[in-house]
């Protein structure tokens, strides 16, 4: 059987990953996940979804093909995650049809915990004797920020995309900055640069990160600075609100100053509102992952440095956002150990180095640094990724995460973007009402 890849398909029935609203046969499945008896797993063919990301295919395929030529009788098909307003109301329109594939490459951390609560995801841990051995042992440390609240694992920790500052070295050299060793570590120093910046005339604003409401939008402002000043701090710690500390009133109070002095838009960018405005030359700053490299190339001449900080951190120990997306393994899976099998394969020595080969996409693996040696010696834009995977941070995995984000957001909008209000005052009440989410 040749590797079937169907683009923009629909959230069907899918073979080898079971058809009805019923967990795999022999399963033990409870409203929290679903555990199977090691004895009980079965092989065959099944079904996975990856991501829609053009270099993500090229690595899928790849994959797939390879597993393919040896395993006659374990197929994988493989398609693109179905067309719809996100991978996560896919996912979850899936796990409520009961006809989700069996692993789906684009899993997000922020979204385990209702995927759990659903029934939709298996129990790594207790569903294969060496699930976490296998874990722990390729992710290190990182993989304990991955565990649910019972203390098992229901996602494998995959790639990683610590989040950078990227500036625009002719913006700056116009702005009488230096382009090639800026000084960015304070927030003082940012404000600077800025105001040099504006003044000058070398670009519209200083930074123009996503403005729309949206509540995953924090991940491109105040989350990445946060988690730098606070030493890695999720703003939700402890299930409490946690960017009322001095270190979340610093780095508010730093966003309201970006905003009053005209550095930032609240508007929304007419194109891509991720990318768009750095790689158009509009600002010249912008926070990425290692992702951002292909959306800059030939575009902008430019360099990246660690996210400031109020006082300044070493870079080996400024902390980041992560942007993980992991493998998840659904409930509706017929094969478990050929899924659980082809899982372990594709996050292989050869097949995490050709994803970050293909991709420029970090594996999460504690050896990340020497298995990339080679990779990372012909490509050095790449290390400061590398080195700063070890201090990348996701969101926090509770549930109703969306919500009590969207609150943060809400808060956001009106006395940070506003460039003006009582932060102290409107923060402390969304801590409030997220805390009263439990």
């Amino acid at each position: 059987m040749k590797l079937m890849l169907v683009a923009g398909a629909t959230a069907t029935a899918l073979a080898g990953c079971g058809g009805s609203n019923t967990p795999a046969s022999g399963s033990d499945s409870t409203s929290e996940g679903s555990s199977t008896s090691s004895s009980e797993l079965t092989s065959g063919p099944i079904e996975i979804w990856y991501s829609t990301n053009e270099q993500e295919i090229e690595w899928g395929e790849k994959v797939v093909e390879a597993w393919n030529a040896e395993h006659p009788d374990e197929q994988v098909t493989a398609q693109t995650i179905p067309a719809g307003s996100s991978s996560e109301d896919v996912i979850s329109a899936s796990i409520a049809a009961g006809n989700t594939p069996c692993l789906v490459y684009n899993t997000a951390p922020s979204a385990v915990p209702d995927f759990q609560k659903a029934g939709g995801l298996v129990n790594l841990s207790t569903t294969f004797e060496d699930g976490n051995e296998f874990i722990q042992a390729r992710s290190g440390s990182a993989a304990e920020g991955f565990k649910s609240a019972d203390g098992d694992y229901y996602q494998l920790p995959w790639k990683t995309n610590p989040f950078m500052l990227y500036y625009n070295k002719d913006a700056f050299t116009k702005a009488g900055l230096d382009a090639e060793n800026p000084k960015l570590e304070t927030y003082a120093d940012f404000l600077a640069a800025a105001k040099a910046i504006k003044d000058s005339g070398a670009a519209d604003y200083a930074i123009y990160p996503p403005s729309t409401s949206d509540y995953t939008n924090v991940n491109f402002d105040f989350y990445p600075f946060f988690l730098a000043n606070s030493g890695g701090t999720q703003f939700i710690s402890d299930g409490k609100a946690a960017f009322t500390d001095e270190a979340g009133m610093q780095t508010l109070e730093f966003w309201q100053q970006i905003y009053a002095d005209g550095y930032s838009s609240a508007e929304a960018y007419s194109g891509d509102m991720w990318a768009g405005p750095f790689a158009d030359g509009i600002a010249a700053m912008g926070v990425a992952g290692p992702w951002g490299k292909a959306q800059f190339d030939g575009k902008v001449n430019f360099g990246v440095t660690t996210i400031p900080t109020e006082d300044g951190k070493a870079a080996d120990a400024t902390y980041t956002f992560a942007d993980s997306k992991n493998i998840g393994m659904y409930t509706s899976c017929e094969n478990l150990q050929t899924a659980w099998d082809f899982l372990k394969y594709s996050v292989n020595d050869e097949n995490d180095l050709s994803l970050l080969e293909i991709t420029g996409q970090f594996p999460n693996r504690s050896n990340v640094t020497e298995l990339a040696a080679s990779f990372l010696d012909e490509n050095p834009f790449y290390t400061p990724f590398a080195e700063a995977v070890p201090l990348a941070v996701d969101v926090p995995e509770v549930e109703g995460l969306a919500e009590k984000m969207q609150i943060f957001r809400d808060a956001w909008s009106s006395v940070i973007q506003s460039g003006s209000g009582d932060i102290s005052t409107t923060f402390n009440e969304a801590a409030e009402k997220i805390d009263a989410l439990g």
